[in-house]
């Protein structure tokens, strides 16, 4: 059975670079490495993975952001665009945590039927969000 997966931003970042594959939770690595598995790596991911290179805050993934689609598909991901169904549930999750790109993650997650892949803990708050680590 086909499981399908949505990357957390840090998820994606360390999935994708080798120095910091340990990061991640064994029953994480397990489902990134599955060839069943299907990941996706939304769009707001890729646009707060840009601006915090650019304002310097993540240095060392200089390579990810500058060839964000050869990284998706080194991990056989797939890219999730926004849409504006999704960006209005993420406005109006009933959740009082503000990060705006944890917001779409998680409604992402949800009106995809996506388990997000995360060890952020903030997610735990969320209504009906599946969430493996």
């Amino acid at each position: 059975m086909v499981k399908r997966y949505l990357l957390d931003t840090h998820t994606f970042l360390w999935a994708s670079h080798e120095s910091r594959i340990f990061k991640l939770g064994e029953a994480a690595r397990d489902a990134i490495e599955d060839p069943d598995s299907e990941l996706y790596v939304s769009a707001a991911s890729m646009f707060e993975i840009s601006n915090k290179y650019r304002t310097g805050k993540l240095p060392e993934y200089r390579s990810i952001a500058e060839n964000c689609l050869e990284t998706l598909e080194g991990l056989d991901a797939r890219e999730l665009p926004l849409n504006w169904e999704q960006a209005n549930i993420a406005g109006n999750l009933d959740w009082q945590h503000k990060d705006p790109f944890d917001r779409m993650l998680a409604a992402q997650a949800q009106l995809e039927d996506l388990i997000l892949i995360s060890c952020d803990k903030v997610f735990d708050d969320v209504p009906n969000l599946a969430i493996l680590w």
